[in-house]
Parts: structure tokens; C-alpha cells; sequence
């Protein structure tokens, strides 16, 4: 029944492309390089307005008052006879140096400021807050107009006026990053370190504002246009400044016989603001993406470039033995493979497993970090990334093959036939909500109960998971919960829908071996007691020996042995397994006996020397405990490991 796989030298390799740099990422989404050139084509424009310019902006030509779009002036002549189209290339240079003005000087006064207030606290972060809210109490039209009437109308000052009122959005952005980023453990080391705060804040902790900051900007950059061509328009600016909320200005006041002189700067000015608030929205999809997302377009692209460069085949053999029959399983994997498509070719990160699970049966998969173990469960949950995508010649649940299921039929099996315990569970639940409503919604959407019904399920659960004041837990957020009980909260969760399948994705990662073992002893009583199939993922043998009827261990996404728990331990055939079963430090030896094997010079083997347990003489299996005389955990013993023969101190 054990199987092994070929040489992991044959094994292709998995690891993805580069993501690439935000430019070239934005690029590939049609609307951040529609925006990106608009704009690029304005910015050359502004640069270039003293050579594109046909006329001089404030040149007039009586003869071309009100004058319609001709060869020598393509969009016409403004009321006084001067060339339009010379006027908005002129007005692109003003309008774009009034925003860079105001972005600037909104910069320069919130980002160190919001920095300083995040970083600090205290009394700094309360004036910092009490100045912000100050300047957005103001009036701010009031102060411009009393700014450009006593300094005769100049634009810059104006624009400077403007990026100070618009300094407490940047101050506020900055502060709540820098005050979620301030008690990062990287930031502590550089204070032990000897880092002063100035350096801390210039190199570890501005760094996390970047992003925010040029999504914001972007943003910005269309408001502050439209605030100056505001002003232009209010007549503020000068009457010779060919800006286009002037030449609005002077279209509006002739639109129903030149409506023309309208058209044009509103084109302009349009344009411009949509092309800044699509590149900003962009940006913020493209930063703070994790992972690339294909769509289903991209993806069928990037399939068709790949089959006709002839992507690296995939392995075609496949790894793994079933136990049970089809109809008979509770879960059944046949041939899975997991796949991503990228630019680079296609990943294949699972490579043809095969596997089941028995009705009261417990499942362990094993094996290192990137092996393809979540990759599995994922696929069996059909809860893969948008990137990814699985295929198989089959995937048995309940005895029956749901790769012939619908999406929607199959997300159905969610909550009622499989049941799902994620790792990190601080991270599973959603703070903006009680425990109570996050195990109530569940059963009122999914399961059709009552309100009553789903509050007494909910308290039922959380009493068999061992939760000692349930009423108390209902009204409790996340954060009000230790890491124990928030695990066990997501246990009710997951039992609560009765499954018949109960998945557990690392459920004892990041708990103390104390909480460790309580959850083991947990889920091994719940299988027991509902008769459920039990697949846990973990990398820790002690897990698999204390609750595990079968282990299926994985390398580099392909199974390399499948057995029975005892088997396994007492024989395995993989030098890979053995690396695992030894690589658990539980059964090493003590500095006790270290130091009396170093004093002998003896050479024994360690748990030979003085201090050692009864029955743990040589040949034991380092992670595997063994009781007096019992043989347990010997590799040579006459009787295999059964599961829960061991110590839950094991774990």
C-alpha cells in the first residue's frame, strides 16, 4: 500500500515569475495604460506648448473673433479674435503646474507631520489631529478669495493655499499607516538595534506609506485642477492667463450662440481629472494586489500563448493509492493536478495525487512548507486564487463525483457535507463582528434555521468544543479571545453544519504545545463521537502519530509514501519520511545526557546515556514517545504504532 514517486530531480520547476515592477504591472490592465498615456500625451504637451503652439496665446486677430474651426485655426477663435486651440496647449502647462503645486505643497506639510503624529503618539499625535480637523473646519473659498485679492490674483500663491487645505488628507492617510505599522516586530528590533527614530522612520516605517501616498496623489491631481479652473472661472487668475477655467469662463458667457467656446476647455479639463482618477483607482488595484489575478480574457490569452510555444509539459505520471471504493469514500482525489497560468508558461504546483478518505476515518497529509498540501485542500474546498485552477479524473465527496457539479452546486457542499478549520484563527475572523453573529449567519443563510435555532446551535457548540461561559463568548469580538479559544470557536464553526467531512488546514500552528494538545484531543473526540472523516494538514509527525489512522506524506507536490500510521513509523520506505520523523526534536536527547556522552566518549546513541526513559533504548524514532516496555516508537519494535498510542505531550 505504500507508495513512492520518481526522482525529485525530474520534478519541474514550480516556481512562478517575477510579478514584475508597478509600472509594468499597470500597464497590462487596459485602463492604466489608456490613462497613463492620456496623461503622458497632456504632460508632453504642457512641455512642449512653446514649439506646438500655432499662435501666441494672447495674440488677437480681430478677424477671427468668434471665428469657426478653420485649417489655419482648427478649433477657432475666442470672443476677442485669439487662436483656442493655442490658449488650452498654453493653459495644459498652467493647469498641471497648479496641481503639481498643490500636491506638493500638501506633501511637504502632511506626510512628515502624519508621520510624526503616527509614529509618536501622545501629545504630538493629539495637536498633530486638533491642527488637521482645524484647517478642515475653515472655510476654505473664504480664504482664497481674501488670498488672491490681496496678492493681486497669483496663481501659484493660490495653488499654495490649496495643497494646505488639502495637507490634512495626507496627514490622516500617513498617521493611521504609520499607526498600524508602529508595533511591527521589525520596528522593535531596529530600536534595539540603536536606531534613532529619525532613521526608523526614514527607512522602516515611510516605506509603508509610498503606496497609499501615490494613489492618493493621483486622486488629488484631478481635484486640484478642478479647484484652479474653479477659480479661473470666478475670474481669479488674470485675464491674460490662458487657463481653462478662463476659457469656460468666457465660453459659458456666450454658449447659446458659441457653445463651441464651452466645448473645448470642458473637453480638456475632462479628460484630464477622468484620466487621474482612473490611474489612482488603478494603481490602488494594482498595489495592493498580493497575488496577480488573471481574468478569465487574460487567462484564456496567456492559455493559448502557452500552447503555442509549446509550454514545459507537465509530469504525467501519478502518485499516490486509494483504500476504499468510489461510491464508498467520504473523499476521494483521483489524479489532481494544480495549475497556474502565468506570462512565463504554465506552474503545475500539484502533479497527479491520488487519495481517499474512509467514512471515521483520520487523513493526515504531511510534509515541509510548499510541498502542495494546502494546494490540495484547497482544490477538494474548490476555494482556489482567481490564478489558479485544478484538474482531475475525478473528486469523490460524499460518494459522489463533483467535478460534474455545477459552481454553484458545488459551493452548496460548503457548510453542509464539508466542514473547514483554517489555520491562524485570529486571522479567520472577521473583527467587525461578535463570535456570536459569525457562527449564527452561517446556520441562518446556509442551513435555513431561525434566529433561536442558530443562537442554540451556536451556544451548543461552543459548550462541546469545551468553551466554559458561552453566553460570555457570543458577545465577545476576536480580540477579546486568546488564540485557544479563538481556535475553538472556528472548531464550532465548523462542526456546526453537522458535515460529514471535516477538513483541518494546520489547526494547532502558532498555539503553545499546552493548547496544542487540547485541540488534538478535541478533534479526535469530535471524529469519534460523529463518526466524521477527518483530513488534517500539518508538518509535524507528532500530530500525525497522536490522531492520524493513515498518513500520506508530500514532496514538491506529489505524494512520496501512503500508509497506515504504524507502518509508517515503524518502516518507512522513504528516506524523505525518515528525514521527517527525525527531524522532530521531542525525543532528542537532554543536555544531561548530551554532556555524560561527551564525558564517556563512549559514542553511544542519543537516549542511551544516563536520564533516558524506560523503553526509549536505541533505534527510537525521535518525535515518538514510547511508554514502559511497550516498544512504541522503536523502528525495530515487534508491534507498529497505532494511532493515539502516544503521549499528547507529543504534540
Amino acid at each position: 500500500m505504500t507508495t513512492t514517486t520518481a526522482p525529485l530531480s525530474a520534478r519541474p520547476d514550480t516556481r512562478s515569475g517575477e510579478r514584475g515592477s508597478v509600472l509594468r504591472r499597470l500597464l497590462r490592465r487596459p485602463a492604466g495604460a489608456v490613462s497613463l498615456s492620456v496623461l503622458a500625451l497632456i504632460v508632453l504637451v504642457a512641455i512642449l506648448a512653446p514649439w506646438l503652439s500655432p499662435y501666441d496665446p494672447n495674440e488677437v486677430i480681430l478677424s477671427q473673433a468668434r471665428a469657426l474651426p478653420s485649417w489655419e485655426h482648427p478649433l477657432g477663435g475666442d470672443t476677442t479674435g485669439r487662436d483656442v486651440l493655442s490658449r488650452l496647449i498654453w493653459g495644459a502647462q498652467i493647469t498641471l503646474w497648479g496641481a503639481f503645486v498643490a500636491i506638493l505643497t500638501s506633501l511637504v506639510l502632511g506626510v512628515p507631520s502624519g508621520l510624526a503624529a503616527g509614529y509618536y503618539g501622545g501629545a504630538t499625535d493629539r495637536i498633530g489631529t486638533w491642527i488637521s480637523d482645524g484647517l478642515q473646519s475653515v472655510p476654505g473659498m473664504v480664504i482664497l478669495l481674501i488670498v488672491g485679492a490681496n496678492t493681486g490674483n497669483d496663481l501659484t500663491l493660490l495653488m499654495i493655499t490649496i495643497g494646505i487645505f488639502m495637507a490634512p488628507g495626507y496627514f490622516r492617510l500617513t498617521r493611521s499607516t504609520v499607526l498600524a505599522v508602529r508595533g511591527e516586530m521589525y520596528v522593535d528590533a531596529a530600536r534595539v538595534s540603536g536606531l534613532t527614530d529619525l532613521r526608523i522612520m526614514a527607512r522602516h516605517v515611510i516605506r509603508q506609506v509610498f503606496a497609499p501616498l501615490v494613489i492618493q496623489s493621483a486622486l488629488t491631481a484631478g481635484i486640484a485642477m478642478g479647484m484652479q479652473a474653479g477659480l479661473q472661472f470666478l475670474g481669479i487668475g488674470g485675464g491674460t492667463t490662458p487657463g481653462w477655467g478662463a476659457a469656460m469662463n468666457e465660453g459659458f458667457q456666450v454658449m447659446r450662440t458659441d457653445p463651441l467656446l464651452l466645448l473645448w476647455p470642458s473637453l480638456a479639463l475632462g479628460i484630464s481629472i477622468a484620466a487621474f482618477a482612473v490611474l489612482g483607482s488603478t494603481l490602488g488595484d494594482v498595489i495592493n494586489a498580493k497575488t496577480p489575478v488573471l481574468s478569465r480574457r487574460q487567462r484564456k490569452a496567456i492559455e493559448a500563448e502557452n500552447a503555442a510555444r509549446g509550454s514545459a509539459p507537465a509530469t504525467t505520471s501519478t502518485t499516490g493509492s486509494i483504500s476504499v471504493a468510489a461510491v464508498d469514500s467520504a473523499v476521494r482525489l483521483e489524479n489532481l493536478r494544480v495549475s497556474y497560468e502565468t506570462p512565463d508558461g504554465e506552474v503545475e504546483v500539484v502533479h497527479g495525487i491520488t487519495l481517499d478518505v474512509a467514512p471515521g476515518e483520520v487523513l493526515g497529509i504531511v510534509g515541509e512548507s510548499g510541498s502542495g498540501k494546502s494546494q490540495t485542500v484547497f482544490s477538494m474546498l474548490d476555494l482556489l486564487p482567481q490564478s489558479g485552477y485544478y484538474t482531475a479524473d475525478a473528486i469523490w465527496i460524499g460518494g459522489e463525483d463533483v467535478t460534474t457539479l455545477s459552481k454553484r452546486d458545488r459551493a452548496r457542499l460548503l457548510g453542509h457535507e464539508i466542514g473547514y478549520i483554517p489555520q491562524e484563527p485570529m486571522t479567520n475572523l472577521d473583527p467587525s463582528y461578535t463570535i456570536g453573529y459569525q457562527l449564527t449567519e452561517p446556520l441562518r443563510a446556509v442551513h435555513g434555521m431561525s434566529r433561536s435555532e442558530a443562537r442554540e446551535r451556536a451556544l451548543a457548540m461552543l459548550d462541546r468544543v469545551g468553551i466554559v461561559d458561552p453566553h460570555r463568548v457570543m458577545k465577545s469580538y476576536p480580540h477579546e479571545l486568546s488564540g485557544g479559544m479563538a481556535q475553538r470557536v472556528l472548531i464550532a464553526g465548523a462542526i456546526a453544519g453537522r458535515p460529514s467531512v471535516l477538513v483541518a488546514d494546520e489547526p494547532t500552528t502558532a498555539l503553545d504545545v499546552t493548547v496544542q494538545a487540547e485541540v488534538l484531543e478535541l478533534l479526535r473526540e469530535l471524529q469519534q463521537e460523529d463518526q466524521m472523516a477527518l483530513v488534517i494538514v500539518t508538518h509535524n509527525f507528532g500530530v500525525v502519530a497522536d490522531i492520524c489512522d493513515r498518513v500520506v506524506v508530500m514532496r514538491s507536490g506529489s505524494i512520496v509514501e501512503i500508509d497506515d500510521v504504524g507502518p509508517i513509523f515503524a518502516h518507512p520506505e522513504s528516506d524523505y519520511t525518515r528525514e521527517l520523523i527525525a527531524a522532530s526534536l521531542d525525543g532528542a536527547a537532554s543536555r544531561v545526557e548530551l554532556d555524560a556522552e561527551v564525558g564517556s566518549g563512549a559514542g553511544a546513541e542519543l537516549g542511551s546515556g544516563a536520564g533516558a526513559e524506560p523503553g526509549s533504548g536505541a533505534g527510537a524514532v525521535p518525535g515518538v514517545d514510547a511508554e514502559p516496555g511497550s516498544g512504541a516508537g522503536a523502528v525495530p519494535g515487534p508491534e507498529p504504532v497505532s494511532a493515539g498510542a502516544n503521549k499528547e505531550g507529543d504534540v
